[in-house]
């Protein structure tokens, strides 16, 4: 029966981040710095949370878009923190995380023969999704400009099938944000044009050299914000993504939203409401300890004489493979199999990565010091 599957499913397959851990998981004392996730646990007011909705049985339905207080909290969130200004009763949609987020911005904006442009290299949960939609993709080379997605890069593949602009910063998997300035030349760019800005800013809060700065703050009527508590309050598993859009745009990705789950888990939103008020700062602890870390892998690899973009958010590096000889999987998988270590090949996130990979400092110190003087034998070795 598997003949009669759509045809645009069969093209697609599982992402090669989770594709490369499975392969190598059962690795024997092996140090894995591939997922990003954060290594924090959830914090115990949070976690309190969960258990009285629990016990008052908050345990059913909730409105489609979420719960009204927890969409108030997250207005107020977003406005103390990024200056965005939105109704919590018509212009947010509380999501079963923010890939959910993503899937329904996108099955909602995109229809046949329209053109999305990305940046290459790219986390890889947008191009399945276009496809599916029977939208193209469009990458923006960006490994020429210091990884960043600027209004340069963008204006040479405008057309008029150009539909929307996925805009990831602090991006995954290159940890490299925008500045104000930038945002605004892209704003500018855009302004009055009939595209979308999707605006994936999952790890605003893990900005560390500057304060984010949100399109969605001065293009609001183009912009599409999507959020989430995993990177910022180490909540990946309760599955909340936030997203924000103008009325006009957030009533039919309600639709798509209602159809798909009906709403996010009741008790995963008493958990956010508790993380975005009481925990709004949630965030600072951890984004101290992952500067801390960023600033200790970028001297090793710089060490190492490798070439390396230093990021200014989220908690990845994405370096660049010293050989031209060999591809990023097998670079990967030479590095597992000779030294115990895993990071993810760079053409996980588009042809653009490949050349590169990509590694995870969301792990304890003593895990980073020990896998990166693996990595630092086995490039001896070479």
């Amino acid at each position: 029966m598997e003949h009669l599957v759509n045809p645009k499913v069969k093209s697609i397959e599982i992402s090669g981040i989770r594709k490369f851990f499975n392969m190598v998981s059962d690795t024997k004392d092996m140090i894995s710095l591939t997922i990003g996730q954060p290594d924090f646990s959830t914090s115990t007011h949070v976690k309190e949370a969960a258990k009285l909705a629990i016990d008052e049985d908050y345990t059913s339905y909730t409105h489609n878009a979420g719960d009204l207080k927890l969409r108030a909290a997250a207005t107020n969130f977003v406005k103390e923190k990024y200056q965005l200004d939105y109704d919590e009763s018509t212009e947010v949609i509380v999501t079963s995380g923010a890939s959910e987020a993503i899937d329904i911005t996108l099955r909602t904006i995109l229809d046949e023969n329209c053109e999305v442009i990305l940046p290459g290299p790219v986390y890889p949960g947008y191009e399945p999704i276009i496809r599916l939609c029977g939208a193209t993709p469009v990458y923006a080379d960006i490994t020429k400009n210091q990884f960043k997605m600027t209004a340069s890069v963008i204006l040479p593949l405008i057309n008029e099938n150009t539909r929307a602009i996925i805009l990831p910063y602090p991006s995954n998997p290159t940890g490299v944000s925008l500045s104000k300035g930038e945002i605004e030349e892209i704003a500018h760019l855009i302004r009055g044009k009939d595209i979308f800005i999707v605006a994936d800013e999952i790890y605003s809060e893990l900005s560390f050299d500057s304060q984010h700065f949100s399109i969605g703050s001065i293009l609001k009527e183009q912009t599409i914000v999507i959020n989430g508590l995993s990177k910022s309050h180490a909540m990946t598993g309760w599955r909340i993504g936030l997203l924000f859009a103008p009325e006009k745009i957030a009533k039919h990705i309600l639709k798509v939203h209602q159809y798909n789950v009906t709403c996010a888990s009741s008790i995963s939103q008493m958990a956010a409401l508790q993380a975005l008020t009481k925990g709004i700062d949630d965030a600072l602890p951890m984004k101290e300890e992952y500067k801390k870390r960023r600033d200790y892998v970028f001297q090793r690899l710089k060490a190492m004489n490798l070439e390396v973009v230093k990021p200014n958010g989220a908690f990845y590096f994405f370096v660049k493979i010293p050989s031209k000889q060999i591809s990023s999987f097998d670079f990967c998988l030479q590095l597992v199999k000779q030294s115990g270590v895993a990071v993810v090949p760079g053409s996980a996130f588009s042809s653009y990565g490949e050349g590169y990979f990509r590694l995870s400092f969301a792990y304890s110190m003593t895990t980073l010091e020990e896998g990166l003087n693996r990595l630092a034998s086995f490039l001896e070795k070479q």
